[in-house]
């Protein structure tokens, strides 16, 4: 039996635009907002950017609870694998650099050149905290002169969990969050 319908694939037909929808990250996990609100990121230039989720309260304590729980972990991380682990988010971060600066782009307006300048320099800040994680010891501790027989020695250690509110802009992010995950917190 043969059908008189056109077929679906018609190149002409309009399409739905699926607009993008930035999720929270909580516990290794991408959920939506509890409360299920989001709102708008316009651009002056093109319009509509995205909707990033608006976290509710829960969502805040979910993620304090995740990072709490998992801090003890990474507080306890080799500075050597913290380093590994901060090298891997520089070559993701590499291999995902035309989406990220076409994104930066898009966000702020500024061109496709600075914008991959800016994703750049981002790849080397990661690098260079990096190599940080097995030098915070030396750099910040120190052996302190004391009146008496026995030695006193300060090493600097993690501090627990960090709430961070950077400026609106990806190398802030990046120096506001890089510090305290390298020396050993969790960042919220």
């Amino acid at each position: 039996m043969a059908s008189s319908k056109k077929s679906s694939t018609n190149k002409s037909a309009p399409r739905l635009e699926v607009k993008k929808t930035f999720k929270l990250f909580i516990n290794g996990a991408f959920p939506r907002s509890e409360s299920g609100r989001v709102y708008e990121v316009v651009s002056n230039k093109s319009g509509f950017i995205a909707n990033p989720c608006l976290a509710s309260r829960k969502d805040l304590r979910d993620a304090v609870v995740a990072a709490r729980s998992a801090q003890s972990g990474w507080a306890k991380a080799t500075a050597y694998n913290r380093g590994q682990i901060l090298y891997r988010i520089a070559e993701m971060l590499e291999g995902r650099a035309d989406q990220f600066a076409s994104e930066i782009s898009l966000a702020s307006g500024v061109t496709e050149k600075k914008a991959h300048d800016e994703v750049l320099a981002a790849i080397d800040r990661w690098v260079w905290y990096a190599g940080w994680s097995d030098k915070l010891a030396a750099a910040f501790g120190s052996t302190n002169p004391v009146a008496g027989p026995y030695y006193n020695f300060t090493i600097p250690e993690a501090q627990g969990v960090i709430a961070v509110a950077p400026a609106e802009n990806f190398l802030a992010f990046i120096d506001s969050i890089a510090p305290a995950i390298v020396s050993g917190n969790t960042v919220i």
